[in-house]
């Protein structure tokens, strides 16, 4: 720097994956300098122009560093040191989202609680701490139920469907040592989600309602606007923004839904970050969730969150092998009307870890997908 420059100023990320990555790419237009925090040597949002602290994201000395190079600090992932990043901001460290609500976050059973006390539907659930207290559940929940690791589980990871006590001693000993709680199996008829951002001065706006297919866990498929009835939007619309406004501090939240059988709307997790389930609104939508983000935090005002298409579709591309990464069809792919590829620069390719994704726009949800699907088949990873 030379002397007598100004410092611009700078987003610290706990994480530089490809969330990280994508937020680097929105902030460095809005004028702000990036430095990130992860475990991997030339992470996705290092070779975009992140600044990198190589180490753990529970690295005490590291989160510290992080805090000393940035103006704002945010998070990319929920796992991650909370009681350093709160000790920080007891120091005077402006982070966004607040270190409580990531804590809070973390543990899916409190969570869950929280959003319980708050009259929020979800699915009913108990905490369990013995195979007797699963079979009590089991039964309570009519011989159908979810035990969950309370504790890091993302994309079906800590996750187990029990339906015997059979399955109860299988999935104990599969979480062996992890704090666990059951939750009723929901029969859903789709899973919703609604991107919500709040800025620091309290200004909400949420995105369109979008569907998300998975498979094996792992959200594949995202479509935008959500084919629902509009009574099924608006009610969606208004839980997701009842829910953001129950959390603290500033950025995008992904509130997580199962549509029932039945018609209602029960909120299954939240994500305080941006989120795949928004991937879609860089090309579908006014302003992209990763600058919405920036913009939360700060203290920008919120960006427009209407579509710009008629249809949007994201498809999530997952490694297809364990090994080097190697990017085939890439032409046949943008040759499709309509389609944009993000690559994450991951390095190796692991089978079902997200290499990158890609979206098609077109006038009719059903042509989005054909194309998208067309895309998603002529490259290879």
């Amino acid at each position: 720097m030379q002397q007598g420059a100004a410092k611009r100023p700078t987003i610290g990320i706990v994480g530089g994956g490809q969330l990280g990555r994508m937020l680097t790419l929105a902030a460095k237009p809005l004028g702000y300098d990036v430095v990130v925090v992860d475990p991997g040597t030339n992470c996705p949002a290092a070779q975009v122009g992140a600044t990198e602290i190589t180490a753990n994201l529970y690295d005490e000395a590291a989160l510290k560093e992080l805090a000393s190079r940035s103006t704002i600090i945010t998070v990319e992932i929920e796992h991650l040191d909370t009681h350093v990043l709160e000790a920080l901001e007891k120091n005077g460290a402006v982070i966004h989202p607040a270190p409580a609500t990531v804590r809070l976050i973390q543990d899916k059973y409190l969570q869950k609680a929280f959003l319980r006390e708050h009259s929020v539907p979800v699915a009913d659930f108990t905490e369990v701490t013995s195979t007797a207290d699963a079979k009590a559940a089991l039964k309570n929940f009519g011989g159908k139920m979810l035990l969950k690791t309370r504790h890091g589980a993302y994309d079906g990871r800590g996750n187990m469907v029990t339906q015997s006590p059979a399955d109860i001693a299988k999935a104990f000993a599969l979480f062996e040592g992890k704090q666990l709680y059951a939750e009723a199996f929901v029969p859903f008829e789709r899973e919703l989600a609604v991107m919500v951002a709040r800025s620091v001065d309290g200004d909400v706006q949420a995105y369109p309602v979008v569907q998300t297919i998975h498979e094996r866990n792992i959200c594949v498929e995202v479509l935008s606007p959500a084919p629902v009835p509009a009574a099924v939007q608006e009610k969606a619309h208004e839980l997701a923004v009842t829910v953001a406004n129950l959390l603290k501090g500033a950025g995008m939240y992904g509130i997580e839904m199962f549509l029932t059988e039945a018609g209602e709307v029960l909120v299954n997790e939240i994500a305080p970050r941006v989120h795949n389930s928004g991937h879609h609104t860089t090309e579908g939508n006014r302003t992209s969730q990763f600058e919405q983000h920036i913009r939360a935090i700060t203290g920008l005002p919120l960006g427009d969150t209407r579509l710009i298409a008629p249809a949007t579709v994201m498809v999530n591309i997952l490694g297809e092998r364990n090994g080097d990464t190697e990017v085939k069809g890439l032409s046949d792919a943008l040759a499709i009307p309509g389609v944009h590829v993000h690559l994450y620069g991951k390095s190796p390719t692991k089978v079902d870890r997200k290499m990158g994704h890609l979206t098609a726009t077109a006038d009719t949800l059903d042509q989005a997908r054909q194309n998208a699907h067309a895309a998603r088949k002529a490259l290879s990873i």
